[in-house]
């Protein structure tokens, strides 16, 4: 049964912390990319298999994941997931020694699987813990600590990594080999700092939620389980279930669009990383302050439907108008994608969950494998670039505006997410329930 709303305040500051470590260790990736792509001289399409690393791990670890938490329990679950954490956080240290780009992958891929475990245990927990009419307020709360931490990390991790990254750039152009090596190898070791300093607070804080007091809570069973003639025997039986996860798909890639394009989109107008390595903060603020509004609003004024109609209209419109706009006008309407994605994710995990019951744990662990949009979804966007700048500068046009064309025009893979995300806010939440 759902906790009490009286003793779940400890609980909820608990559940933001962890969602304050996702945010940040998540974000970062907005500042890696350009990093990566420089140090490992990378195209757009390898450079945002950072984001691909990250989460492809969501596949592959969401079902052990709910399996383990099954064995360990919930607050173990999160330690061993913080620890993780801590371990793909040291294997920079030997990637940036080596410079090798599959190393910095594979840590990457390794703190994607710990963030998994934390995840598929966070989600769900904050869903039940009260009435699923305002598990979407509840995971408003979260999303504010989740982008407070991401802008954090990105203004941090910005500073860090892009400093002097455009001096960099230039030298690049007339240094020898000997040269090159050894300015890319400077700029490869400045991770070791941040990345040492956060594999220590990540297993601090995994040996603390050991005795985090949280308290055991169970999704509520549906009416006809309760009366012993539950016609449903496996989550097939419940289309609303994987139109779910579909719409969790295409939102997670879009809203990792969102964020981790943004700056390099920034750098490809002309502007210096200096000035880019804000943006992805002018993303994460403005979901930070539609999630404050969220919290107000749901379920008082707006239902959770109608949030994430209002969400996939806006998505759709902003993106048109990043379609039809140019320099720092269209940057700004990359970062206001933040408005329109900040209440789908609250939105669609209590549409989804809602009269699963016993099935509560499963269709987690499948809306948590829906994270791997965030895999597949931006890596296209960089073919896109890929392929429509060799085919401009085919066609005639120089190399700068050809990269500044391609990255714009690629921001049509948004709209048949957004698409998707209106159909299941009209309609597929609704099919298959009672």
């Amino acid at each position: 049964m759902q906790s009490s709303n009286k003793n779940n305040l400890v609980p909820i500051a608990i559940i933001a912390g962890l969602f304050f470590i996702f945010g940040f260790v998540t974000w970062i990736n907005g500042a890696l990319i350009p990093f990566m792509k420089t140090i490992n001289e990378l195209t757009d399409a390898q450079s945002y298999l950072v984001a691909s690393a990250s989460y492809i791990s969501f596949v592959v670890m969401a079902l052990p994941a709910s399996k383990i938490l099954t064995r360990i329990g919930y607050r173990k679950g999160m330690s061993l997931g913080l620890m993780i954490m801590a371990v793909g956080a040291l294997v920079f240290i030997p990637a940036a020694e080596a410079r090798t780009y599959w190393v910095f992958l594979t840590g990457i891929f390794i703190q994607g699987i710990g963030m998994t475990l934390l995840q598929t245990a966070a989600n769900p927990y904050i869903t039940i813990l009260g009435p699923i009419e305002s598990g979407a307020k509840r995971i408003a709360i979260m999303g504010i600590a989740n982008k407070t931490a991401g802008a954090l990390g990105s203004l941090i991790f910005g500073a860090i990594l892009l400093s002097g990254i455009d001096e960099v750039k230039a030298k690049l152009g007339s240094a020898t080999l000997e040269e090159k090596q050894v300015l890319l190898d400077t700029m490869a070791d400045s991770v070791f700092v941040p990345y040492v300093v956060m594999a220590i607070v990540l297993f601090a804080l995994g040996i603390l939620i050991r005795k985090a007091p949280l308290p055991h809570v169970e999704a509520e069973e549906t009416e006809d389980t309760i009366e012993g003639t539950s016609t449903k025997s496996n989550i097939f039986q419940f289309p609303h279930l994987w139109l779910g996860v579909i719409a969790l798909f295409v939102y997670v890639g879009a809203e990792v669009i969102a964020g981790d394009t943004i700056i390099a989109y920034g750098i490809s107008l002309g502007f210096t990383g200096e000035e880019a390595k804000f943006f992805t903060t002018y993303t994460l603020m403005a979901m930070v302050a539609t999630y404050a509004l969220g919290v107000f609003l749901i379920p008082k004024y707006i239902k959770q439907s109608t949030a994430l109609k209002v969400s996939a209209l806006l998505g759709i419109l902003f993106s048109f108008c990043i379609l039809y706009t140019t320099g720092f006008t269209s940057v700004l309407f990359v970062a206001a994608l933040g408005i329109a994605n900040a209440l789908v994710w609250p939105a669609i995990w209590p549409l989804t969950l809602e009269g699963l019951g016993k099935f509560t744990k499963t269709a987690s662990a499948l809306l948590i494998m829906a994270i791997s949009g965030g895999a597949i979804i931006p890596p296209l966007y960089g073919r896109l670039v890929d392929f429509k700048k060799e085919e401009l500068v085919l066609g005639g046009m120089d190399q700068v505006q050809a990269t500044v064309s391609a990255a714009n025009g690629s921001y049509w893979i948004l709209i048949p997410c957004y698409a998707f995300i209106l159909f299941f806010a009209l309609w597929g939440y609704k099919i298959g329930k009672k």
